[in-house]
């Protein structure tokens, strides 16, 4: 891309050069300049970007925001501190502090809150914070839907508990999960199931509490980009359960607090917030949980065995010392059989899929070029010691075009 001399591009923080390496993803393009822009910047013959200074509006098409434009980030600096004249104060301490404030604001005095634990990063963030506005006056309730991964449900409510004191309720509600996904193949029927039954579960114990009026949920930017099309020709890539799967009648208010953030400022803000390694650090894990995880139909039996190797994966990732240098890293079983051969004896059963990316903002990510050395031990450990997966593959595609889950 070429640059003009602009002044929201070289006459803010940073001195750019004239041409930049962005990455635009869609088939979008300007065909005609609306009566008083002028381009900015351009690829060949196609505008990338417009301005109008008098009415104070500045258009690109690429996305700054990615790490697939290296000097994007320079480039949204110079528009936020050059053109909007923000000060750039953020910090994880403020932003703790105005959310407490506003938390005790919406809740008030005496109303009584729900909160729903997924075990990951977001929702633990998002309960520790309401915990400090308003102590006890929360109820966290940590669902086992069945879908989690190997014993998470026993060892993060240990840490709720005894780590976070957290007031926090374990309810075990697997065969009620199960039930509704039974031969349930569609992702996206799949999500808004788990969704709805994790409302229906909160509104069942929320009854128990008594005046129960809202329910926190750990929803992050991210989320709402790929669950609502605001406006336009965008559509909806795929729903959350938190943001996408809810029925349309509750009896619980929402309160997100984390709704704005990305995952690295969730982290810090958790940092902050006393929350131990063990929870901060672990990978993302997606709402509905295994359940996207396992491509077709939903059984228990399936439900162990990627547990099995999912597990695998990733006590290799920490054996190998490289858990931290990927963003995000799991197993999919796929619904496929191929032949394998056992000692003797031909097999005919399942493949696993490996999935590992590297992101900041999970928003793009690339495949994780994993050393072939730890992706041969974890596929001979998986065929070894998952009865019933003879065939372990790698994923080697980047979001975009794909997403980071496979469902």
């Amino acid at each position: 891309m070429e640059c003009s001399s602009s002044p929201w591009i070289s006459a803010a923080r940073y001195e750019l050069p004239f041409e930049l390496d962005v990455w635009m993803s869609h088939g979008d393009h300007v065909t005609r300049l609306p009566d008083g822009f002028e381009t900015t910047a351009t690829t060949g013959d196609v505008v990338t970007a417009i301005e109008n200074p008098e009415r104070g509006i500045y258009c690109v098409q690429f996305h700054p925001e990615v790490s697939h434009t290296p000097l994007g980030k320079e480039i949204i600096r110079n528009f936020i501190f050059g053109i909007c004249h923000c000060k750039g104060d953020w910090t994880p301490a403020q932003f703790i502090k105005e959310e407490i404030e506003k938390i005790r604001e919406i809740v008030g005095p005496t109303d009584n809150v729900v909160c729903g634990l997924s075990g990951g990063v977001d929702s633990t963030v998002a309960a520790v914070l309401v915990h400090e506005a308003i102590g006890d006056r929360q109820t966290c309730i940590f669902v086992n839907n069945g879908l989690l991964r190997y014993r998470e449900f026993e060892d993060t409510l240990e840490v709720y508990k005894n780590n976070l004191h957290l007031n926090v309720r374990g309810v075990d509600a697997s065969e009620d999960f199960y039930s509704v996904l039974a031969n349930v193949v569609d992702p996206e029927l799949k999500r808004k199931a788990i969704g709805a039954k994790f409302i229906d579960v909160f509104d069942i114990e929320a009854k128990k509490i008594g005046d129960v009026k809202w329910l926190v949920q750990g929803t992050l930017y991210p989320d709402v980009i790929e669950s609502v099309s605001l406006r336009g020709s965008s559509v909806t890539i795929k729903s959350h359960h938190n943001v996408g799967g809810l029925p349309d009648k509750m009896d619980l208010k929402l309160i997100e607090p984390l709704r704005e953030l990305f995952k690295d400022e969730v982290r810090l803000i958790g940092k902050d917030l006393g929350i131990p390694d063990e929870i901060l650090q672990r990978h993302p894990f997606p709402g509905p949980g295994l359940g996207v995880r396992i491509l077709g139909d939903i059984t228990p039996e399936k439900v162990e065995l990627l547990q099995k190797a999912d597990r695998v994966f990733i006590e290799e990732l920490h054996n190998f010392g490289i858990y931290q240098d990927v963003w995000q890293a799991f197993a999919v079983l796929l619904p496929i059989q191929s032949v394998g051969v056992m000692g003797d004896f031909r097999t005919y059963e399942r493949t696993v899929a490996l999935r590992a990316v590297t992101s900041t903002d999970g928003m793009t990510a690339d495949w994780a070029r994993l050393p072939h050395d730890f992706l041969a031990a974890v596929s001979s450990r998986i065929t070894s010691e998952v009865r019933g997966v003879n065939r372990v593959v790698y994923d080697i595609s980047s979001k975009p075009p794909s997403t980071i889950e496979w469902e």
